[in-house]
Parts: structure tokens; C-alpha cells; sequence
């Protein structure tokens, strides 16, 4: 669907320069001497490439609809990861590289969102937040709790975030899959 370049948000998907990009910022411009524009930047999904765009006014885009489809995560073989479609129970394989740094996150029977672009995966969304347990962090020393300072730890998936200082071994936290921060602890 054509749109005005003024139209173009954060989040949308657009098709320019035959590949696919998604719209990370946005910003209209109107300069003292010429014509307004929209300066965007945007990055592509199947490659990860960023590229700053100027669309003038009177230019339009072609945005995309991208179909979204809950799948349940199944199992990891070597590179390759296994989904099953929540509506009609078929199963698809897909490279470990699409999810990127988030597999780390993935754990069996987990929903997951998969965006098909003419029934290709494109990209796979992963719950906002999960809760894994703590297995190994320093021991909490008393005095150094008077300022907000934090410390390495190790979730049960292998990943090293940094938690508190009252964080202890065993605990089970909130961590955020989409920087690999802690969030709160699991209550």
C-alpha cells in the first residue's frame, strides 16, 4: 500500500530498494530555504543493515503488511530451531541467525510471535520478558548495599547479566529478552 512519506511512523514496515526495512526513527524536517522532508532511519530485517533515508513530502512509500502468527517454540537442532503453528499444528525450521541473541531465551513449550512476509518468516518476537533462575553470583557483602551498584551474574540459559547486589544464588529474576538486562525479581 502506497503511503506519504509524511505518513511514515516507527514500526512501520517498508519495501524500498527491494528489501524490506523497519522503521527505527523518524524525524520531519521543515528547513528555513526548500521543500519539508522526512528524515528516517531504518534497518533492514533480513540482514540487519541500517541505512538513513530522506524522503521529501510529495514522495511515497511502499508500507507493508507483514502477517503475525503465534508458534510454539519445540526444540533446538544445532543451527536450526523448530516451531509449531498454533492454528494448524504444522511445523517449520528456522535458522538460529533469524532470532539472533534472543535464542538464548527460547525454553520448550515457549509462544512466540513469527512475522511472515508472503508466507517467508522475516522475523521472530519473543515474549518481553522471562523468568530464569540465578546460578552463580557473587555473595552479598555487607556495607556495599548503602549505593545502587550491581554485579555479574549467570541465569540458568548460560547468560551473564548484571543484578543487584542483594541478588543471591537461586533466585529467580525477570530479565528483559531484548537487551539481556534484569528487570525485578520473580515474585
Amino acid at each position: 500500500m502506497k503511503i506519504s512519506a509524511n505518513e511514515i511512523r516507527v514500526g512501520n514496515v517498508l519495501e524500498h530498494n527491494s528489501k524490506l526495512w523497519i522503521v527505527t526513527k523518524t524525524q520531519h524536517v521543515q528547513p528555513g530555504k526548500g521543500g519539508a522532508f522526512m528524515q528516517t532511519e531504518m534497518k533492514e530485517l533480513k540482514g540487519g543493515q541500517k541505512l538513513n533515508e530522506r524522503f521529501r513530502s510529495a514522495d511515497t512509500v511502499e508500507k507493508v503488511f507483514l502477517e503475525e502468527k503465534a508458534f510454539q517454540f519445540l526444540y533446538q537442532d544445532g543451527d536450526y530451531l523448530h516451531f509449531m503453528d498454533q492454528a494448524t499444528y504444522d511445523q517449520i525450521q528456522l535458522s538460529v541467525d533469524l532470532v539472533g541473541d534472543s535464542a538464548a531465551f527460547l525454553t520448550d513449550g515457549m509462544i512466540v510471535n513469527i512475522c511472515m512476509y508472503e508466507n517467508e518468516p522475516i522475523s521472530v518476537a519473543l515474549p518481553a520478558t522471562v523468568v530464569l533462575e540465578i546460578v552463580e553470583a557473587e555473595p552479598v557483602v555487607k556495607g556495599q548495599t548503602a549505593a545502587s551498584s550491581y554485579k555479574p551474574a549467570v541465569l540458568s540459559n548460560g547468560v551473564k547479566i548484571m543484578v543487584p547486589q542483594h541478588i543471591e544464588t537461586g533466585t529467580k529474576v525477570v530479565v528483559d529478552t531484548s537487551n539481556s538486562t534484569y528487570v525485578e525479581r520473580a515474585k
